[in-house]
């Protein structure tokens, strides 16, 4: 099989003469949160199916929650309510809610799986594949990537809608906001031996120095600089890979409805290799598909944008998505780094559709390989979620939107809203135990009022809402089951079930660190600590025990308070708390179990497991393949004249520099080469950043290449 580095032999300078295309220059402004650009509004032809739909959700979630929040005010109204029991009542109210309705959305994508009846657009899954008049931009943002995994992934996707037929509608481009300076130069080297092997010209490189506004920012560069060239572009990440029949179809979509801004497909897990990611990919594959459809079923046309995987009209992204720079400091101000949910909801306020598209496969991703990977990840998104604050107040809105501004939100708000009311719990209970009560609180009484609860009513209520949490993971099973193609891909129901019970065990002892995690994130947040943009960790190596025993360290000690304050009340009350108690006690041992590599997914096996589809074993192919050896990003240009060549001609053009915008790691980088004698000592000497503003900068770098080197004698 051919690698990423067999390939004719091109000369470089030529390759590096085309690793962009003329620009094609579009004007991409950022919008006003505060003003609204009337437009025509897309039509829908099913309003009134739309309105009913919502109307089932919302409505079935309104009650359930009234109901079980009666019947939690029955539990503690014994005896009178105190103001402990108050907050403990609102806190369940709110959480209730959202429970519910996650509930009554994944009730409705069950009766749309049995009855495979989508709804909203229509979608060829399996006809012949059209050929295209449109041209389409696929976009893979990286930062900091292993560029070999990285290249790999790429070309399996260019190779994938190769064989479609539609490959001359289609070009590629990656957007490199690397900061790392070896792994700069590896990217170059890596696409340029892939260049060689695919002999296309229409795979494209650029990079980017300043990182202004992370991803988002990188998109909208290239929006401005190519995108007047393009109808569509398709947005990935740097774990993404889509088919290339999946592709295509998403373009035919585009163009059969062209009322529509953004189509977002659902993402299926794959290349999962620890315990954890496992249990994600399994997760997602079950349960997945009923989230999935119930969403799309009541979202339409105002459905959400996940960032990635997903087609999008490029006039409508320009013309609407451009995002401000919010107000104020951060974490809360500055560039949003959650955009896809407000580019999403920018879009449809100006009258334009987005869709989900769940029946559609072909698309795939994947997880971070541990608990902590996957904190750090989370940490990142909760800020951006969290800025969303600010976006809630927009003028001209559509309410869905709103609704999925406040679900982000909301998705991690209630993680120490969770650990409030548990605390709240633990409070009550030793008031009752531990505080004399307040003998004849108000007027005459001939008892004292002591704080009660009625334990028979209080199992009762938990029960309904565990019930709540448990059964759309039956409905999603049932759902399964009930399609022979879909029972015989997963091996079979029983293993499918017994792979639901063990993952609804591992997942409740997880449950809790993450609450742990998340209410971490959050108060940092509030407390003005930024994220950061760290770079996230795919399938690597296994994570540093130290480092396991260092951040599982708060969990443990949150669950060992719990157990201690649960047993100075009562057995009964330990036993109660028992699988939050014990997830945190174990938080550590079990982080160590779940991190593990493994290679056997056992009850864990999913359909790509067991048959992987083309696209993702191509991929996994070439990532296997041998790799392309960088010494270093100095070291690598100083003996090799062509990717030299290669590098200065990435370099942007730099008319004039204003004394203002002094590049201080430039400077010192400068005054440290005019201080070295050699080669080796500069490279010894100069820190990354000071190496990566030397890469920027084509006369520095050049004086740094002709420093003699220890070799050279003299």
């Amino acid at each position: 099989m051919d690698t990423l580095e067999k390939s004719p032999e091109p000369a470089w300078s030529a390759i590096a003469d085309h690793f962009l295309p003329p620009e094609s220059t579009l004007s991409m402004e950022p919008c006003r949160l505060d003003q609204i650009t009337e437009r025509k509004r897309a039509s829908s032809p099913f309003q009134t199916v739309l309105l009913f739909r919502r109307a089932f959700i919302f409505s079935g979630a309104t009650l359930l929650t009234i109901a079980g929040g009666y019947e939690m005010y029955r539990v503690v109204k014994v005896g009178g309510v105190t103001v402990l029991e108050v907050m403990l009542l609102a806190f369940f109210l709110i959480l209730l809610a959202w429970v519910a309705f996650s509930f009554m959305s994944a009730l409705a994508g069950f009766f749309v799986l049995l009855t495979r009846h989508q709804g909203g657009l229509k979608i060829d899954r399996d006809g012949p594949l059209p050929q295209l008049s449109s041209r389409t931009a696929m976009l893979l943002p990286t930062y900091n990537e292993d560029p070999h995994d990285l290249m790999a992934r790429l070309r399996a996707m260019y190779e994938s809608v190769a064989a479609t037929g539609n490959d001359a509608q289609f070009d590629w481009f990656l957007l490199s906001d690397t900061t790392d300076p070896d792994t700069w130069v590896r990217e170059e080297v890596a696409f340029i031996a892939l260049r060689r092997a695919c002999g296309a010209d229409r795979l494209y490189y650029r990079h980017r120095s300043d990182n202004t506004a992370r991803k988002s920012g990188n998109i909208a560069e290239w929006v401005r600089r190519f995108g007047a060239a393009y109808d569509h572009m398709i947005v990935l990440d740097a774990d993404s890979l889509m088919a290339g029949d999946t592709i295509v179809r998403l373009a035919r979509t585009m163009e059969n409805y062209p009322d529509v801004a953004l189509i977002q497909t659902q993402p299926v897990i794959v290349n999962a290799r620890s315990l954890f990611s496992r249990l994600q990919q399994f997760a997602g594959r079950v349960y997945g598909p009923i989230v999935a459809a119930g969403n799309a079923w009541w979202h339409g046309p105002e459905s959400n944008y996940w960032g990635h995987n997903a087609i999008i009209r490029v006039r409508a992204f320009a013309e609407e998505a451009g995002l401000p720079e919010l107000r104020g400091r951060q974490p809360f101000g500055g560039h949003i780094l959650s955009h896809d949910f407000v580019e999403a909801a920018l879009m449809r306020r100006a009258g334009w559709a987005v869709y989900m598209a769940p029946e559609l496969g072909g698309s795939f991703e994947e997880v971070p390989p541990s608990i902590l990977d996957f904190a750090a990840r989370d940490r990142r998104w909760c800020q951006g979620n969290l800025q969303h604050i600010a976006v809630l107040r927009a003028r001209g809105l559509h309410w869905v939107s709103r609704i999925h501004l406040l679900t982000g939100i909301g998705s991690y708000v209630t993680a120490p809203m969770w650990l409030i009311f548990l605390i709240l719990g633990l409070l009550i209970s030793l008031q009752a135990n531990f505080i004399r009560p307040e003998y004849f609180p108000k007027g005459f009484s001939l008892f004292p009022t002591w704080p009660q609860q009625d334990p028979v009513l209080a199992a009762w209520v938990f029960a309904a809402t565990m019930g709540l949490l448990v059964l759309p993971k039956l409905l999603a099973y049932l759902a399964l089951i009930s399609h022979r193609e879909d029972r015989t891909s997963f091996s079979g129901s029983i293993r499918v079930f017994g792979g639901i019970l063990s993952e609804t065990l591992l997942s409740a002892l997880i449950a809790p660190s993450m609450m742990i995690f998340q209410s971490k994130a959050v108060a940092e947040i509030l407390l003005g600590r930024d994220a950061g943009w760290q770079v996230q960790h795919r399938s690597g190596g296994e994570v540093a025990r130290h480092e396991i025993y260092r951040k599982l360290a708060v969990p443990t000690l949150c669950g060992v308070l719990m157990g201690l304050s649960a047993f100075a009340v009562s057995i009964p009350l330990l036993l109660w708390m028992s699988p939050v108690i014990v997830g945190l006690v174990l938080a550590i041992p079990l982080g160590l179990l779940i991190s593990r590599q493994s290679r056997a997914a056992g009850l864990f096996a999913t359909p790509e497991d067991n048959r992987p589809p083309p696209v993702v074993l191509r991929a996994n192919e070439l990532t296997a393949s041998a790799r392309i050896q960088v010494t270093g990003a100095l070291q690598q240009l100083r003996q090799d004249a062509e990717m030299l060549k290669y590098h200065l001609n990435l370099l942007p053009r730099i008319s004039h520099l204003k004394l203002r915008q002094i590049d201080v790691p430039l400077a010192t980088a400068r005054a440290k080469i005019d201080q070295c004698e050699t080669f080796e000592e500069a490279v010894d000497w100069l820190d990354k950043t000071e190496i990566r503003a030397v890469l920027n900068n084509a006369v520095a770098l050049q004086c740094v290449l002709e420093l003699r080197s220890t070799g050279d004698g003299g």
